[in-house]
């Protein structure tokens, strides 16, 4: 299985995964175009995709999805929340198009088994995903106000791990932000912190986890730099050494990371 990051960040995300000659992606976050070149870079085009899994539907995580679907019949994946908003906010998106998925169910998708699990964030129908081909499991899972039962089971003895680590919470309330989107990121339906997301690479660490990226870090409070130090200090004093760390670029290609 190959993941690859084509975007991470609040400004837009998308990842894909492949196992054979199965290609999904996980949101489309970012411009058709920018979205097509980075697919092409990764030996992929748009009409290689065998379906789109949407982990909820704001902007940063949807926005190149209605140009994407023109003129492709692209299957989209979505919860039923989730996809009664995708059919209001995305006009190239047919009914006969979305595919209703159930938290905790597994769905067969050529050579990738889905299992989307609910999690903790303002937006109806939010889900990560756990996919497995292979004999191997990867799990992509953002935009989380704090670790819940059902995200720490999802995330169990995976291969590979996309998992959030924001922001720097002392960085976010002495920046820029009004207090209200502060205690919006900071609450249960927020945004994990690097600490945060520390202490879920070091419980996935211990459960096998080889491979660890960080993803979905916000812009204006925090840096590539300051996660990482974060998160691989956390991992050390845990006494785990042989996972692999990683920081997923804001706005280009990155990968593949093999499990």
């Amino acid at each position: 299985m190959q993941l690859y990051t084509l975007a991470s960040g609040s400004s837009g995300n998308s990842t894909l995964c492949i196992q054979g000659n199965t290609c999904l992606l996980v949101d489309a976050g970012i411009s058709c175009r920018k979205i097509t070149t980075r697919l092409a870079q990764a030996g992929r085009s748009p009409e290689d995709l065998d379906g789109i899994l949407v982990t909820h539907t704001h902007s940063d995580h949807i926005s190149g999805l209605s140009i994407l679907l023109k003129g492709r019949s692209v299957p989209v994946y979505a919860t039923r929340a989730a996809g009664q908003m995708l059919l209001r906010r995305v006009p190239s998106l047919s009914p006969e198009g979305l595919y209703i998925l159930e938290p905790g169910e597994e769905i067969a998708i050529g050579a990738l088994t889905v299992c989307p699990f609910a999690t903790p964030h303002d937006s109806p129908g939010s889900v990560g995903y756990r996919l497995s081909g292979g004999g191997r499991r990867a799990a992509v899972v953002t935009d989380l106000g704090w670790l819940s039962p059902e995200v720490l089971e999802a995330l169990d003895g995976v291969d590979l791990a996309l998992v959030e680590a924001n922001h720097d919470v002392e960085w976010l309330r002495s920046g820029p932000y009004p207090p209200a989107l502060q205690a919006r990121i900071l609450g249960d339906h927020g945004h994990l912190s690097n600490e945060m997301g520390g202490e879920l690479a070091v419980r996935l660490a211990r459960s096998g986890t080889g491979t660890l990226i960080l993803a979905h870090l916000s812009r204006e409070n925090n840096t590539p730099e300051r996660a990482r130090s974060v998160v691989s200090a956390m991992l050390e004093r845990a006494g785990c050494r042989n996972t692999r760390l990683f920081v997923a670029p804001r706005d280009e290609l990155d990968g593949p990371f093999e499990v």
